[in-house]
């Protein structure tokens, strides 16, 4: 029994169950794990829809799809050429 109750303060002590056991540490944890995965979700589909848009725009070769990804690459170039412009007057 004595090492059953032993095991139990060590447990009781451990990080995760401290977070679990106060509200409060709860939902701020859940909340900056929330914001975490939003920011990295956002991060790597920009990245990847760049990275592909960038990719099929090099097959002008294809009529349709080059010229389609041609119009994509201009009109990211352009808002992001008017992104810095309105910045830095």
């Amino acid at each position: 029994m004595r090492q059953l109750t032993l095991e139990v303060e060590r447990l009781n002590n451990h990080r995760f169950i401290a977070v679990q056991n106060s509200v409060t540490r709860l939902l701020l944890f859940n909340f900056a794990r929330g914001l975490a995965f939003g920011l990295g979700s956002v991060l790597g589909a920009s990245l990847l829809v760049s990275i592909l848009t960038w990719w099929l725009s090099q097959f002008e070769f294809l009529p349709v799809i080059g010229d389609w990804m041609a119009i994509l690459a201009d009109e990211f170039e352009r808002a992001t050429g008017a992104g810095v412009n309105q910045g830095t007057q």
